[in-house]
């Protein structure tokens, strides 16, 4: 028997059979701490499902429950060593991380952009009403990075620009911030990115603005000012605007959709950055026309 799984039977894991700290312990080293906080309650919660084999309540959640559930689970049986057990119940039930589909996805989309306006007008009025993260916004929304992904980053600059050791960093020959240089921070289990190009000036003007977290930030936007927090759309419009002189491989590229050997085999190759930057810097030139 799986070592794991003999330590849950023989009830040595503590009053319910298992050791949830060691299971945290291993969530934390793979995933950001909030994602593994996630994954651990969901896993108390819900990991009957995976010991009983009874996974029908599964399919009333919603999608958003769901999926983080079905997340928790395979994490935790993995854990465990139940991997293959788990992938029995998902399709003995039929369970999908998701049951929408693509239309409905688009629609979504265009409902939400009618129903609250451009995602640039956002942009605008959170500049003009907090201050503060004037510069941030069009660090994001010029990155095309996640949310998590650009304050680390935005953090990145300041400290390494502090200590004179930002070209460790930002490679103003090819005009990318080299993400991969630094794994802890950006290559993620599930969420990775490896360079983002951006103009000098914009990194400048970072490199002498305050440190953000994301607590920071979500207080400024929603609690101060009540105004919804609509930071995915930036990443979506960025995408969006690419696709004029990006390809979509090139655009998965930037945005960490793909994993790293593909990267180092691909795209690692100095005359390729070259071309890819130049047509980079075009699409950031028609964001900065509309800001």
């Amino acid at each position: 028997m799986n070592a794991r799984l003999a330590l849950v039977f023989n009830g040595s894991f503590g009053k319910r059979g298992l050791d949830w700290e060691a299971f945290g312990e291993w969530l934390r080293r793979n995933f950001s701490h909030n994602y593994a906080k996630d994954l651990l309650n969901y896993s108390r919660r819900f990991s009957h499902v995976l010991f009983s084999g009874e996974a029908s309540e599964l399919l009333r959640l919603s999608d958003s429950v769901r999926k983080m559930v079905l997340a928790s689970l395979s994490n935790l049986a993995k854990f465990l060593g139940m991997y293959e057990d788990w992938k029995r119940i998902v399709k003995a039930y039929g369970l999908k991380w998701s049951s929408g589909k693509a239309e409905d996805y688009l629609i979504s989309r265009m409902a939400h952009t009618e129903n609250n306006g451009s995602v640039l007008e956002w942009v605008r009025r959170v500049k003009a009403e907090i201050p503060q993260l004037s510069v941030f916004m069009d660090f994001m929304l010029l990155s095309g990075l996640r949310l998590r992904e650009a304050v680390n980053s935005w953090n990145l600059i300041i400290d390494l620009a502090r200590e004179g050791r930002l070209g460790e960093y930002y490679n103003e020959e090819n005009g990318a911030l080299e993400h991969y240089r630094f794994k802890g921070l950006f290559m993620r289990r599930s969420k990775k990115v490896f360079v983002s190009f951006l103009p000098k000036w914009l990194i400048e003007r970072v490199s002498k603005q305050e440190k953000l977290t994301l607590c920071q930030i979500s207080n400024w936007v929603r609690r101060d000012k009540r105004l919804k927090s609509r930071f995915p759309e930036l990443r979506e419009y960025f995408a969006t605007v690419m696709t004029k002189w990006l390809n979509p491989a090139e655009i998965d590229f930037l945005q960490g959709r793909i994993s790293g050997s593909v990267f180092m085999r691909n795209y690692f190759n100095p005359a390729l950055i070259t071309d890819l930057k130049e047509r980079v810097f075009k699409g950031l030139a028609e964001i900065q026309s509309k800001l």
